[in-house]
């Protein structure tokens, strides 16, 4: 299920990207991004949709998916 993002409390986004990206390393190439880089630079991809949030109920788990 799709969880459009406009419709979280700032809390629950940030904490949504927090954990999104502690889960994916901090591989980010030649150039090291601080914590607060990194979440404004997924608000931004949330915002021209390049990507969504999805939640599994199955799991009970939130994702961030590309959708390019």
């Amino acid at each position: 299920m799709e969880i459009p993002h406009a419709q979280l409390s700032d809390e629950a986004l940030r904490a949504i990207i927090e954990e999104f990206i502690s889960r994916e390393g901090s591989d980010y190439g030649l150039i090291e991004y601080t914590l607060e880089e990194k979440v404004e630079h997924v608000i931004r991809q949330l915002e021209r949709g390049e990507v969504v949030i999805t939640f599994d109920t199955v799991s009970e788990t939130c994702n961030l998916l590309s959708i390019l």
